[in-house]
């Protein structure tokens, strides 16, 4: 089992989320509950994509951190 970072970010449109270990995968929606889903759908789709090409599926390589200024 791989555990993927997802950044999500708010705009004014909605919500974006993007993978950083998997370059391109991305999904938008219009709230923060939508874009949960859509992004488990674009990861799921984007990693059967590339093993269905024939491409090596990367290991989950970014971390995050919160910092907290006053």
């Amino acid at each position: 089992m791989r555990k993927y970072l997802v950044i999500y970010e708010k705009s004014e449109q909605g919500y974006s989320a993007y993978v950083p270990d998997l370059q391109g995968c991305t999904s938008a929606g219009k709230d923060r509950a939508e874009i949960e889903r859509n992004i488990v759908e674009a990861i799921k789709f984007h990693l059967e994509l590339m093993e269905d090409e024939g491409e090596e599926i990367p290991l989950p390589s970014s971390d995050s951190q919160m910092l907290v200024f006053a």
